[in-house]
């Protein structure tokens, strides 16, 4: 039995975004990204299927944490994957791709990891949104007007910068 951490009652709320699939270093990244994000108390938000998604998922349901699953398909209509079996709140959008607008404006702050032009897609929305993105190997993306991604090349780095981050303090690269 994991033990059970206390989430505050107006938790902060932390996206991790990434692939479907990644190399099995990057998915341990994203489980003990997800762990960690649980034992500062703080609630994860994912796409809530498989890959890196299930990986942070996992790594913050076995912490005790919260899991909420922004699902790209509705109840009725089921999806190979979706919701993975860490979510503990599946929202079933039936939006898919447009759930990239829920996975971008919802959190405090957004840690893009590896991944694809979904991942490009949540990046763009939450900058354009103006939620602070933590880039940790994420895709290179810059827009004009908008603001940076903060880069970061470790997990220990990109969680003292969500930390800064999530305590309103000035976050530099």
């Amino acid at each position: 039995m994991p033990e059970m951490i206390s989430i505050p009652r107006k938790p902060m709320i932390v996206g991790v975004m990434g692939s479907h699939g990644e190399k099995p270093e990057v998915r341990e990244q994203a489980r003990l990204l997800g762990e960690a994000i649980a034992r500062r108390g703080h609630v994860l938000l994912t796409g809530g299927g498989t890959g890196l998604m299930q990986a942070a998922s996992e790594g913050a349901h076995r912490a005790g944490g919260l899991v909420i699953g922004i699902l790209p398909n509705d109840r009725k209509h089921p999806m190979d994957g979706y919701p993975n079996e860490f979510v503990d709140i599946a929202v079933f959008t039936g939006m898919y791709e447009g759930r990239n607008v829920i996975n971008a404006k919802t959190p405090h702050c957004l840690i893009a990891l590896a991944g694809g032009a979904g991942t490009l897609s949540e990046i763009a929305l939450a900058l354009r949104a103006g939620t602070p993105v933590i880039g940790l190997n994420a895709p290179e993306v810059s827009f004009a007007g908008s603001e940076e991604i903060v880069r970061v090349s470790t997990m220990e780095e990109a969680l003292r910068v969500m930390d800064r981050i999530l305590t309103g303090t000035k976050t530099t690269n």
